[in-house]
């Protein structure tokens, strides 16, 4: 299968590559030379722009940062919806708001085009790995072509919904995750402060209904972030970002989420981030 990926960035260019290594015809673009430079090493061609890609790919998976991204992508004058062929499906993997995938399979229904939101969790490791859970929104029958591909990648690919559910999944993840970050931050600095040995305090959280995995897990990814924080910067400004386009589908829905809003002020502070 002729395959296409565009962004090549912490998840992206690990995803490329194991897609590569999975025997798939693959495609690259990037805003850099250099990744794309790795990649054509491995195997890869490489495009000047999206529509290059759209005239190669069945499938062609996005990582790129945001909704307005994705967007250029897919509509710009050299995007994939310029030049495409019936029956070709685009993935997008970024976390966004689940109106940007409606909005765009809209758009991409004239040209037979098909748009599935399969939103990743897991990770650069996961990805190097081949171990992400996918949460996949869209028609049945698009996400089962997807499947061998995403399975380059994915130990988990789980069908949510419709198109833009991928999407909101992810967001409400991406919500437990923080909450549970915030819990784990609060609960084991007051254990610390208090002089409790924390190896003894994690077996603790474990073993009790306290059980998080952040907790259980504090000094190891204390070690690996190499801060105070428990989290590296790059990694915690994303699910920083991640947290408003949930809190705006909260509102869109009539949702309360008092303390996801709480969260996403504490963020900074907790962690230590540069605003």
């Amino acid at each position: 299968m002729k395959t296409g990926y565009i962004g090549l960035g912490n998840m992206g260019k690990p995803i490329a590559t194991n897609a590569l290594r999975g025997g798939f015809d693959l495609m690259v673009y990037d805003v850099r030379e250099e990744p794309m430079r790795e990649l054509e090493a491995l195997g890869a061609k490489t495009a000047g722009a999206p529509r290059e890609i759209a005239r190669h790919a069945e499938i062609v998976e996005i990582s790129v940062v945001d909704d307005a991204q994705v967007e250029e992508v897919v509509l710009a004058p050299d995007g994939l919806l310029t030049d495409t062929q019936p029956g070709m499906i685009i993935a997008i993997h970024s976390t966004i708001h689940p109106r940007t995938p409606q909005v765009l399979a809209l758009a991409a229904e004239p040209r037979g085009v098909r748009i599935v939101d399969a939103a990743l969790s897991g990770g650069s490791t996961g990805a190097a790995a081949g171990t992400l859970c996918y949460m996949v929104g869209g028609e049945a029958a698009d996400v089962e072509k997807c499947r061998p591909l995403f399975s380059t990648s994915g130990a988990q690919i789980i069908h949510v919904g419709g198109v833009g559910l991928g999407a909101a999944t992810k967001l409400a993840q991406q919500v437990i995750i923080c909450l549970n970050r915030l819990a784990a931050h609060e609960g084991m600095r007051l254990a610390e402060r208090a002089g409790v040995d924390i190896q003894a305090f994690q077996e603790v959280v474990r073993v009790t209904n306290a059980r998080n995995a952040f907790a259980e897990q504090w000094e190891q990814q204390r070690q690996i972030a190499g801060t105070d924080s428990t989290m590296p910067e790059g990694m915690a400004h994303l699910f920083w970002k991640g947290l408003v386009p949930a809190l705006e589908l909260g509102h869109e829905l009539g949702l309360s989420m008092p303390a996801t809003a709480l969260v996403q002020q504490l963020f900074p502070q907790v962690l230590g981030l540069k605003e």
